[in-house]
């Protein structure tokens, strides 16, 4: 059971909240992608999946398919940020499909349930 890090960006309040869970569900989903949040733990929520990264650290490109780790030519993110106006450079990526090797998912919410996030995961302050 591959556990990875969803890392969902909410954004209604420009907060990012980080949730461990099984990524089995998702083999086979594509960056851009819409799943239903109750895989997580946020019933009622519609997430969009918007990149991650892999055991390696190999960032996600939407521009590639498949979901293996190639060698392209990169001139913009993600995976490179190029320092000077025209410059380029070969860097490994993977692609944009998820595999059992991914172990963090970036999403952000498009519809929203009927408690809020922090209340969910339990971050609210008791005051």
């Amino acid at each position: 059971m591959p556990i990875a890090k969803f890392v969902v960006a909410d954004p209604k309040t420009g907060r990012c909240y980080q949730i461990e869970a099984d990524n089995t569900p998702l083999v086979g989903k594509k960056i851009g992608d819409i799943f239903d949040g109750s895989i997580i733990g946020l019933n009622g929520y519609k997430l969009q999946i918007t990149g991650g990264t892999d055991d390696s650290g190999f960032p996600m490109r939407p521009d590639i398919h498949g979901s293996g780790k190639v060698r392209v030519l990169l001139s913009g993110p993600p995976g490179f940020w190029p320092k000077r106006k025209g410059e380029r450079r070969r860097k490994t990526v993977r692609g944009n499909t998820i595999a059992p090797d991914i172990v963090q998912i970036n999403c952000k919410v498009i519809e929203y349930g009927e408690k809020p996030i922090p209340e969910i995961l339990g971050l609210e302050s008791k005051e």
